[in-house]
């Protein structure tokens, strides 16, 4: 019998229907009275892709192509070479996903056992059968298989997805792209203004990022904006901190595993990589992983393949890696402790975000954007701070970087009361025994901004840099655009919106 052919005794479809059923689920039946029940072939063959077999070793070569492998596969206890417990036995190990119907002529205990504990079988079924209950049998097991395919993805999806993915409506992306825009993150420093303007060419590509930067710097916000504004925004980014787990965890956390693979491996599970397919996977503490997790990577971005732990078998993975670290991984190359051909796979486009000691002009808005939102958050309206307070806090090193920063305005705004300017008496020891930066270090910023609300105040200082920078520039849009890391469209409209002209023009 010709595997690849279905039975004769299968109908022809219309050039229509047929076209549909190269995406039908695949029946495969096994054992000669199933060839011999036309009724049944008649009724599969309408719904179904059906292939038969009499015997279970032409059954098993044929469920060996993983390309064309059975959804469902029903075999007769009693063939003319073996038993069909063993061929589903056999393919519960090398087709896991397969649905697997064992037909008995009578309840034999041990074969019951057997096809229960080793086969793992959906059903087992007395003879004689009817060919109408064992067609709303494979229908009702089809509908549970892909249930729990789409349980599987969404438990994965809501365990793993930030909130700046999964929300889906207009409304609420519009309010995250102002947030995380390249064009409105917080900073007015040159430094970081190159940063950005890099990750905005690489966000639309699919080459891998690499995000360097001290502890607090940003590097996960910066990875979730360029997910955001590349062409894989509406799927998946799901982060992971390779440092936090041991490397098998990991092994296991990006790749899955089978059930049995190790101890404690009681189900299949889906890795990272599969989870998000089509979307962006950020690995965090890249430096941390061992190297033998470092060869599982690399050959996973050279091949975009993976085998799941005690799986034989690979499959193809559309993600986009963006990985980042606290330390220079070029370095590490250098002293031997991280793989030379992964550090250039992994540097498609390479970011090094800059300690905030290094940009200490990008504090005044920090302080006032984390002001404005903390004050939200607990319905308190701060007026803001002194210039002797602000001086400090821009004269202060903040070793944990922008997140330190944020921790201690929390904190102040927790201190302050309804309406009251921070002064010094709020600072804590560290910051307040500073002694302030020479005011020619902060000239860019007047703290005595006009405007009575914050958001004023803050569009005030924006209008301020925008027009110092175009001063600065005289008045070269290219150029001024690129420093304030906006588009020339951005900044023409903020030059309308201000209305902002050149001095002589007035």
């Amino acid at each position: 019998m010709n595997t690849a052919q279905v039975h004769p005794s299968v109908p022809k479809l219309s050039t229509a229907k047929a076209a549909s059923q190269v995406q039908a689920w695949r029946v495969t039946l096994v054992g000669p009275r199933l060839i011999e029940d036309k009724a049944l072939l008649r009724q599969f063959g309408a719904e179904y892709r059906v292939r038969v077999f009499s015997r279970l070793r032409e059954a098993a070569a044929s469920l060996d192509d993983e390309h064309d492998r059975a959804d469902v596969v029903v075999a007769e206890q009693s063939l003319v070479d073996g038993a069909g417990v063993d061929l589903l036995r056999d393919l519960r190990t090398r087709a896991p996903e397969t649905i697997r119907v064992l037909l008995l002529d009578n309840a034999e205990a041990e074969v019951v056992q057997q096809a229960v504990n080793d086969a793992a079988v959906y059903q087992v079924v007395i003879t004689p059968w009817q060919s109408e209950s064992l067609r709303l049998l494979l229908r009702r097991a089809l509908e549970s298989r892909e249930l729990a395919r789409i349980h599987r993805y969404l438990s994965r999806e809501l365990k793993f997805a930030d909130a700046v993915v999964t929300r889906q409506s207009e409304g609420m992306r519009a309010v995250l792209q102002e947030v995380y825009s390249f064009d409105r993150m917080v900073f007015v420093s040159h430094a970081m203004a190159e940063v950005c303007n890099l990750a905005r060419k690489a966000a639309p590509t699919d080459l891998p990022v690499l995000i360097e930067g001290e502890t607090g710097t940003g590097k996960e916000l910066m990875a979730r904006a360029i997910h955001l504004f590349s062409q894989r925004h509406a799927l998946l980014f799901m982060a992971v901190n390779c440092a936090a787990i041991n490397d098998d965890l990991l092994q296991s956390e990006l790749f899955g595993h089978r059930r049995g693979a190790f101890t404690g491996a009681t189900t299949d599970r889906l890795g990272l990589l599969q989870a998000a397919e089509g979307g962006t996977v950020f690995l965090d503490e890249i430096s941390e992983i061992s190297p033998s997790m470092q060869v599982s990577l690399l050959r996973f971005l050279q091949e975009g393949e993976v085998r799941p732990i005690g799986s034989d078998q690979t499959r193809r993975c559309d993600v986009r890696i963006v990985a980042a670290c606290n330390r220079p991984l070029r370095q590490l190359v250098d002293e031997g402790k991280f793989r030379q051909d992964l550090y250039y796979r992994l540097r498609g486009f390479e970011l090094r975000i800059p300690p905030l000691r290094e940009r200490p002009d990008d504090i005044p808005p920090l302080v006032a954007h984390m002001i404005e939102k903390y004050g939200r958050l607990t319905s308190r309206r701060v007026a803001g701070l002194t210039p002797d307070a602000m001086a400090r806090l821009c004269a202060f090193p903040f070793p944990g970087n922008v997140r330190e920063l944020e921790t201690e305005i929390r904190r102040l705004v927790a201190l302050a009361s309804d309406g009251e300017i921070i002064t010094e008496r709020h600072l804590p020891p560290e910051i307040a025994k500073i002694v302030p930066l020479p005011v020619a270090r902060l000239s860019n910023v007047n703290l005595l901004l006009p405007g009575r609300t914050l958001k004023e105040k803050v569009e005030a200082l924006e209008e301020r840099l925008v027009r110092d920078t175009l001063d600065r520039s005289k008045w070269n849009h290219t150029r001024a655009a690129q420093e304030l890391g906006l588009s020339r469209v951005g900044l023409a409209n903020k030059i309308k919106r201000y209305g902002i002209r050149r001095a002589g023009d007035e």
